[in-house]
């Protein structure tokens, strides 16, 4: 009999083609009712690791599987995924993707009809999990109408019907917005607490899971893992939350796990930082405009998602985008566009050849000649690759775009070093496809760069070069938008935020006028500071070298 619910003995993992393996005789065990976090770079194995608890891999991913994996005593090289269904519930990144069924009932229903569990058990599963995860009302709702993070719960429903003993999530709060993230992982928490479900996350946003996690499964990169207390481990990890980083920086021990944690050590902290003042954020935003939107109107049917909103885009300005999941963020940005449905305003933007030329509407442009002078990455960045490899992409991208070859392979390689050129597109990570379209995107340099969630699937290192990016753009005279709920990302990057709610703006300001005062979108710099207006940890430590005196008590000890 093994130890853990999960066990991982010396399993090395290796892909055709591979340079080396993406993981390396890895030895783990994973307890009964644990709430496991799985970290690491983009790239760094944690899908891999993720898909052996099933034994997807290898048996659907390819490669060599070298070692056991073990699921409560049952082998995954005797026993294929579909026998150990009763056993591990796997909810992937996109639950829209993974749905079979039209309705929330039934897609719970679904995986019970498979395994042929009576009618009569299935009506009392379904009704418990309804219940269990607090979406009783959605019950009749079709599942294309439910938000962000309905839609999550119900994925998570769909497998808990099954009573699996592992729950397996793969970033499952990356495209919600703070407060629907956060009514996930309430779910996710009682099923740990409540029922004894093993459950194995792998999440980048750290910063919203890693307080509620009992152990922190940590992928540096080389194939192998480092494993314990959250704590212990983020000591020296090369990833590490806001709050965390802070820590480090401060001096404070325990390190603090969260927000409320990082306060009771902070008094000294702010005190020191009473005397010295914020630098002001480079590029304001005094250029001129080179997006004027005025009354955009979206509906679908006679649901209106955007209502009547007024926009200006100015040069070397950063605006991220922020509200909740259906607030009418993407269909805005769609139809600043040009290539999305509008009902009503107008759009006129400058031309990459003459900046005071603000007549255009990219809507009665050609689709190539709107590209010129508004680039939108959206939320989903594999739509716009087509070719076989990656090499070809970049190639491509420097063509159609104008620029010296290899440009679009340099930005790349800023956002993730070292990814193959030989490798399809379809068998990257989510974080590397997406750092694949944001090259391709960006090396095109439009006046207006519009994107819509880039930071998805980016451990916290390419999120800051990719912030270093999109400033760079900024300076270089372009307008940047950002739609995110990453309120990280925002603090780093985002020289002013716009707030929309049911289509309609109801903030816009300087990031730091509207992200501080917001419970919801401040960052946990912001949070632990308060009431001082310091949004990232790089300000906090620029601030500390420029205060005078030595520095007093434990920071920087």
């Amino acid at each position: 009999m093994t130890s853990g619910m999960i066990e991982f003995s010396e399993v090395t993992v290796t892909y055709p083609d591979a340079a080396t393996p993406a993981l390396r005789e890895v030895t783990l065990s994973i307890a009964e009712g644990e709430l496991c976090l799985v970290a690491g770079r983009t790239g760094s194995g944690k899908s891999t690791l993720l898909r052996a608890v099933n034994g997807l891999v290898p048996r659907f991913t390819g490669g060599h599987l070298r070692g056991a994996v073990t699921v409560a005593d049952v082998d995954t090289r005797t026993h294929p995924p579909r026998e150990l269904a009763h056993l591990v519930g796997v909810v992937g990144q996109d639950p829209l993707a993974g749905f079979t069924t039209d309705t929330v009932e039934e897609e719970l229903a679904y995986g019970m009809e498979q395994l042929a569990v009576e009618p009569a058990m299935m009506r009392k599963r379904v009704e418990e999990t309804l219940d269990l995860l607090g979406i009783a009302e959605l019950r009749g709702r079709p599942l294309r109408a439910l938000s962000g993070g309905q839609q999550q719960r119900v994925a998570i429903g769909s497998v808990l019907t099954a009573h699996p003993r592992v729950l397996v999530l793969d970033e499952p709060t990356s495209a919600l917005d703070p407060t629907a993230a956060e009514e996930v992982l309430a779910a996710v928490t009682r099923l740990v607490h409540d029922l004894g479900v093993t459950v194995v996350l792998a999440e980048h946003r750290l910063e919203r899971v890693v307080e509620y996690a009992d152990r922190l499964v940590y992928l540096p990169g080389d194939g192998t893992v480092q494993h314990g207390l959250p704590v212990d481990v983020l000591a020296t990890a090369e990833i590490a939350p806001p709050v965390v980083a802070l820590g480090r920086l401060a001096g404070w021990q325990p390190l603090p796990l969260s927000v409320r944690d990082a306060r009771r050590q902070a008094p000294r902290l702010r005190e020191r930082l009473a005397t010295v003042d914020p630098e002001p954020r480079p590029g304001a935003g005094s250029g001129a405009v080179l997006l004027s939107a005025r009354r955009m109107t979206v509906r679908y049917g006679e649901l209106p998602a955007v209502r009547e909103v007024d926009l200006d885009l100015r040069a070397g300005q950063v605006v991220a985008l922020m509200g909740r999941n259906g607030s009418g963020k993407s269909s805005l940005l769609w139809a600043l566009q040009g290539a999305g449905p509008r009902q009503g305003g107008t759009v006129a933007v400058a031309g990459p050849e003459d900046p005071a030329d603000r007549g255009a509407d990219p809507a009665r442009l050609s689709p190539a000649r709107a590209r010129q002078r508004v680039g939108l990455v959206p939320q989903n960045p594999g739509e716009l690759l087509y070719l076989d490899t990656v090499a070809d992409e970049c190639a491509q991208a420097d063509r159609e775009s104008g620029v010296d070859a290899g440009s679009c392979r340099a930005l790349l390689d800023r956002l993730v070093p070292g990814l193959g050129g030989a490798a399809h597109p379809r068998d990257l990570s989510e974080g590397q496809r997406l750092a694949l379209v944001l090259a391709v995107q960006l090396v095109a340099a439009p006046p207006v760069v519009l994107l819509d969630e880039p930071t998805r699937g980016l451990d916290y290192p390419t999120k800051r070069t990719f912030a270093a990016a999109v400033r760079e753009l900024a300076a270089a005279g372009h307008a940047v938008v950002v739609a995110t709920h990453d309120v990280e990302f925002v603090a780093q990057a985002a020289d002013r935020v716009v707030v929309l709610a049911d289509g309609e703006v109801v903030a816009d300001g300087a990031t730091r006028e509207v992200v501080v005062a917001s419970p919801a979108f401040a960052p946990q710099v912001a949070k632990v500071l308060a009431p001082q207006p310091w949004l990232t940890v790089e300000a906090v430590a620029a601030a500390l070298d420029r205060s005078p005196g030595p520095v007093a008590g434990a920071e920087r000890s």
